[in-house]
């Protein structure tokens, strides 16, 4: 099978094979035709395996005939990361149609999105927040959608954006299709799943296993030795480019400012940066200005970079589910990659779930050379005798400070009975 199977508008076809596209992986070969035929879908496929297309270009097909100028497929993603990337990626792919996308979130100014949206636009690539910031305001019509995307929809579920994803159901057409993608199905996205898509097909593609071009395994260690295991595993390891994972944004901060000492061309990306920021981590990250990128979750949901070598988790995943999200960032576009996990003594629990969720258990490895011996270091602990505690000091009558008596110092405690 190959994309002339699938009759594209010919200006659509243009766009597939300038942006290199070849042979549809899985997850496209079957949700592209019973999208075309206007059909509801739910998508359950891995990070990494080409969703953006999938829904991509069955849109864009439809798009070509009918009304330009309103707002026809709208699409909601999680983080303003991976709209950007899904815009991209319409824009490669529509480079011929005509048609225009607009993205819509939080962090920058609404005013310069509202401009865009008078000006007219097909497709609004948006997330929830933001999105209903302008439907409150009346700057968006969707009075005319043809199409929805729930892109993402796990990671929105567990963002808490559910609540938001009904008030804007609430606000959009009744007979449209609809579409949702996600790589895992908890129960609270299925309810949802079963709320928004008529008689829907199900297109499922190996959603509980990393891709089978990720190499991966644990490194136990000391919490307190993990920053230095990773300068050793990065001055051991024959890297390109390295996507480190962090539990918070405070510790992505002091870890690339770590790397950056130690001269690593670094960068990260966290809930603390502005928008331009963010982005300027990303496009030096895509374009090798920066060899390590150091992100939270979050933040590295919509990072499409095809050459990551590495993914080190310097912490634990919280589920089973972002381990897979996580290692799923390498390996990507048939390479090959690796994935380094620091698990500490309090990580035992976690490291069994992911073990249980994929039938087999993970690689230990330890580094040659590497001192795990090291102790961790004591904390000061200052004692303060009561003693040794100053009297406080009372005004008198004079207006002067003076110790207080204990005599004074029980009657006010006296009072304060």
């Amino acid at each position: 099978m190959d994309f002339t199977s699938f009759n594209l508008h010919p200006k659509i076809a243009a766009g597939v094979t300038a942006a290199g596209f070849i042979q549809p992986t899985p997850i496209q070969g079957q949700a592209i035709p019973k999208i075309m035929q206007h059909r509801d879908v739910m998508g359950l496929a891995q990070t990494g395996t080409g969703k953006t297309a999938a829904f991509g270009l069955p849109i864009l097909h439809q798009l070509m005939t009918g009304r330009r100028g309103c707002v026809r497929a709208l699409i909601i993603a999680p983080t303003r990361e991976l709209a950007e990337q899904i815009h991209m990626s319409l824009s490669q792919m529509g480079q011929q149609s005509g048609l225009r996308s607009v993205t819509i979130y939080g962090g920058v100014g609404i005013n310069p999105q509202i401009t865009k949206l008078k000006r007219g636009a097909e497709i609004v690539v948006a997330c929830p927040g933001r999105l209903l910031d302008h439907i409150k305001q009346s700057t968006i019509d969707l009075s005319q959608l043809d199409v929805l995307v729930l892109d993402e929809a796990d990671r929105m579920f567990d963002m808490g954006f559910l609540p938001d994803i009904r008030r804007i159901i609430k606000c959009l057409p009744t007979k449209r299709q609809t579409l949702l993608f996600s790589a895992t199905m908890p129960k609270e996205i299925r309810h949802l799943a079963q709320e928004l898509l008529n008689n829907p097909e199900t297109v499922q593609i190996a959603t509980v296993a990393p891709a089978l071009t990720v190499s991966h395994a644990l490194y136990p260690v000391g919490q307190h030795l993990k920053t230095d295991l990773l300068l050793a595993l990065l001055k051991q390891t024959d890297t390109e480019s390295v996507l480190v994972f962090t539990r918070t944004k405070h510790r992505a901060k002091r870890l690339d400012e770590k790397l950056k000492k130690c001269g690593y061309r670094a960068a990260s990306l966290q809930g603390n940066l502005s928008q331009p920021r963010r982005q300027a981590a990303l496009d030096g990250f895509r374009d090798g200005r920066f060899q390590i990128l150091v992100a939270t979750d979050i933040a590295a949901r919509g990072i499409d970079v095809s050459q990551i070598s590495h993914v080190i988790n310097f912490d634990m995943p919280d589920t089973a589910d972002a381990y897979i999200h996580r290692i799923g960032r390498t390996g990507r576009a048939a390479r090959s990659g690796d994935a380094f996990t620091l698990a500490s003594e309090d990580d035992k629990l976690m490291v069994r779930t992911i073990e249980r969720a994929l039938g087999t258990q993970l690689e230990r490895h330890k580094l040659d050379g590497f001192d795990y011996t090291v102790p961790a270091p004591k904390r000061a602990v200052q004692s303060v005798r009561p003693s040794a505690r100053p009297a406080p000091r009372v005004k008198s009558q004079q207006g002067k400070m003076k110790p207080q008596s204990n005599s004074r110092k029980a009657a006010v405690a006296g009072g304060r009975r």
